[in-house]
């Protein structure tokens, strides 16, 4: 007799074990898979700092954590309702952020005396029989014996034969879930193409996974998360850092530049090199340069020779580059600057996530260097915003940051595909010709003289014929950019720069504020990664009775023309950030409003509770 599939409208799930067990492979076929279905998800991958540590170690555990719905959810979840520990590390290391009653599945094959003391626990004294789970569903699996069980009719050493233990377990949860399983099949078998045994063996695995589920009592009938609504369109899941490297194609497509991006890999950055690396046939030139100065010359250089110059980093290769991006200040020519941060100062956390580069990007550079900065909010909007990131640059011939994190980086969501004209058209109007006349009337070209609606000057090409003119880091003189060290014209330049990039607030769409009913007192400001947790603590706020408001800051500098407005119609206004509040700082430094600063610095996105907690504190005081 079958038992009955539980219905639930939401699971959040997390994979954890050693660098390699494959926790990040198990999690992204289980997001595509719950994508496939039809669900809502979101993801956070969670890497270890160290680039190998001991296994079996806690700095070794890897984990993978994913939400999916029925309905729109915007973080992967404060606490995961299931666990799968492959071993007592990836036990240990999660076991504190997970709530009572969640069903934990552990690989009792791992659960070895030497491996307990290697996780922290006393020799001898596992954690499976002490007791210490019993506010747990607990599910002992011999997931390694099973698996090599499963692989005997292969000719594969045991050691390989083990590495299937996270198809079984992805075979398992698959079951569990009543996930589609034929992309995962399909997937395995073009992965291992090559090897077509190994294939065989991973996809023989998976099935066995499934198989257990299918046949053992301990899991009931499974569950079953129903498809979420979704406006109509193609999608796909996206990582931030492969819709950011889609978002500069796209740009560059719509601007008719070909794309140079010169970089040098660093964490969590390096993704964005490597996607664009194989989309040569895009007309796309990627350059692995020698370190982080070189890779922006290269861009810059691109630059003034016409191309769709961008380099990508992150935050301690930004400070590397700072000098070279007020040499791009000086010269007036597009280019875009991404930092992915992460966490710390140094190299810091690279592994793990911050948005403490704010007033690095906006200040750090000698000499008054005004750059736009903007950031992305979510995976998918790491496309829009490399797109806006890209019209700033061409149409205000600007150096423009671009932030990101390592919680957009690498985290992922299903993405709509948008079509072509919904994209802007990104106008070079490239300097054809000359554009004044000299002293006796003959024509010449000025590459100072500026649009008068932009302030841009003209982006004229090498070997354009009587373009001809000099570029360097030395201060230009307005219109004829011969060298100029004339005290009045530094400061007419200076300001013009300035009031350049003030300009680009005039094009701004109004800021969009999420105010139901109109009547609420308090408004929660954010910018990046904190879009996805503001967005649901939010939401459980009003659920519960409260009235909150929500808006979310894409421009950074400039700021929207009618956020000081916006800012005014509001009581009491609390700014979420990781970092100790540097957005909140330039709030209060700007606008006549009292700001209040939520911040942590942990290397973790925020959690919903955590949010829904302050902004409920706050309400009560207004």
């Amino acid at each position: 007799m079958s038992q009955r599939v539980t219905s639930v409208s939401r699971v959040v799930i997390r994979f954890a074990g050693d660098s390699g067990d494959g926790m990040q492979l198990v999690g992204d076929r289980f997001t595509a898979q719950s994508t496939l279905f039809g669900n809502d998800v979101s993801t956070f991958p969670d890497f270890p700092a160290e680039i190998r540590a001991p296994g079996g170690t806690l700095p070794g555990v890897s984990a993978f954590q994913i939400q999916f719905a029925d309905h729109s959810v915007s973080t992967p979840g404060d606490a995961a309702d299931v666990l799968v520990a492959m071993n007592p590390a990836a036990l240990r290391a999660n076991l504190g952020g997970l709530p009572r009653g969640a069903d934990v599945i552990v690989d009792t094959d791992e659960f070895t005396g030497r491996n307990l003391v290697k996780a922290g626990y006393p020799a001898g004294v596992s954690p499976l029989a002490d007791g210490s789970l019993a506010g747990y569903r607990v599910h002992a699996v011999a997931l390694t014996a099973l698996t090599v069980g499963a692989l005997r009719s292969f000719d594969l050493p045991r050691r390989d034969a083990e590495r299937g233990r996270n198809m079984f377990a992805l075979g398992l949860l698959s079951w569990m879930y009543h996930r589609p399983t034929e992309a995962t099949v399909a997937f395995l078998r073009e992965k291992f193409a090559r090897r077509p045994e190994l294939a065989a063996a991973n996809v023989a695995a998976f099935t066995a996974g499934w198989n257990y589920g299918e046949t053992t009592e301990s899991f009931g009938g499974g569950y079953r998360v129903a498809s979420a609504p979704r406006e109509p369109g193609r999608y796909r899941t996206i990582t931030g850092n492969r819709a950011l490297a889609y978002g500069l194609i796209a740009a560059a497509d719509r601007a008719g530049l070909p794309l140079f991006l010169g970089s040098y890999p660093i964490t969590p950055a390096s993704d964005i090199l490597h996607e664009l690396s194989r989309q040569r046939h895009f007309g796309v030139t990627t350059f692995q340069a020698e370190d982080e100065i070189a890779g922006i010359g290269a861009a810059l250089g691109a630059s003034f020779g016409g191309s769709l110059g961008v380099t990508t980093t992150s935050g301690p290769g930004l400070a590397l580059k700072s000098e070279t991006i007020g040499l791009a200040v000086s010269l007036e020519l597009p280019l875009v600057i991404v930092d992915v941060q992460r966490g710390g100062p140094s190299t810091g956390l690279p592994t793990k996530t911050e948005q403490s580069d704010l007033l690095q990007a906006l200040y750090g550079r000698n000499g008054e260097s005004p750059v736009p900065v903007l950031a992305a909010s979510s995976p998918g909007d790491c496309f829009g915003a490399a797109v806006e990131a890209v019209r700033i640059a061409v149409t205000y011939r600007t150096p423009v940051v671009l932030l990101s994190d390592g919680y957009l980086a690498n985290g992922s969501e299903p993405w709509r595909v948008p079509e072509v004209d919904e994209l802007p058209v990104i106008a070079p109007a490239f300097a054809t010709g000359p554009n004044a006349v000299d002293a006796d009337g003959t024509p010449c070209f000025q590459p100072y003289l500026r649009d008068p609606d932009t302030l841009a000057r003209p982006w004229a090409v090498p070997g354009t014929p009587g373009l001809e003119h000099r570029v360097g880091g030395l201060e230009k003189a307005d219109r004829t950019g011969e060298i100029s060290y004339d005290a009045a014209n530094h400061d007419h330049m200076v300001r013009t720069r300035r009031a350049k990039v003030d300009r680009i607030a005039r094009g701004l769409p109004p800021l969009v504020v999420d105010d139901p009913g109109g009547r609420a007192e308090v408004l929660v400001l954010g910018w990046g990664s904190t879009a996805g947790p503001i967005a649901a603590a939010c939401t459980e706020v009003r659920a519960a009775g409260g009235a909150v408001a929500r808006a979310h800051l894409r421009h950074l500098d400039p700021f929207p023309a009618d956020l000081g407005e916006l800012l005014g119609r509001y009581r009491r206004v609390l700014v979420p950030e990781m970092n100790l509040g540097q957005l909140a700082g330039l709030l209060r430094a700007r606008y006549p409003v009292d700001v209040e600063s939520l911040t942590q610095v942990r290397g973790m996105p925020f959690k919903v509770a955590e949010l829904r907690t302050a902004i409920e504190k706050v309400a009560a005081d207004v």
